[in-house]
């Protein structure tokens, strides 16, 4: 069988959030929800569930970052708790909006990649 798609490297596709399969198409129609189909390969995206995997990823990813660094500028800087509480807030939300997007077109990349005759079954 000819591939008429170049080969989208999964984590390519997922920081640009585009379809998986020709790396050129839309994958969202919204912030989160994964579109129907590609608006240029028509590659069909009903088969497609991400489920809870990105939040799960960014709340290892995020925590093994932010808890370190809170805790050195909690020993460093005298502040008090509710500004601790304030900042970290806003940084862990600030991080958590800007990197699920991505995170959620990653893991449908990379089902894509290793599901790929199930996926494209519905096209």
């Amino acid at each position: 069988m000819i591939d008429l798609y170049p080969r989208v490297s999964p984590l390519s596709a997922g920081l640009r959030s585009v379809c998986p399969r020709c790396g050129k198409g839309r994958l969202f129609d919204g912030y989160l929800t994964v579109a129907e189909r590609c608006n240029v390969c028509d590659l069909d995206f009903s088969q497609v569930d991400s489920g809870d995997g990105p939040a799960v990823f960014l709340i290892f990813i995020l925590g093994f970052l932010v808890v370190p660094l809170a805790l050195w500028v909690s020993m460093t800087v005298d502040w008090p708790l509710w500004l601790h509480a304030i900042v970290w807030s806003i940084v862990v939300l600030a991080l958590t909006l800007g990197m699920l997007r991505p995170a959620k077109a990653y893991v449908v990349a990379l089902q894509y990649r290793y599901r790929r005759s199930e996926v494209e079954k519905g096209s």
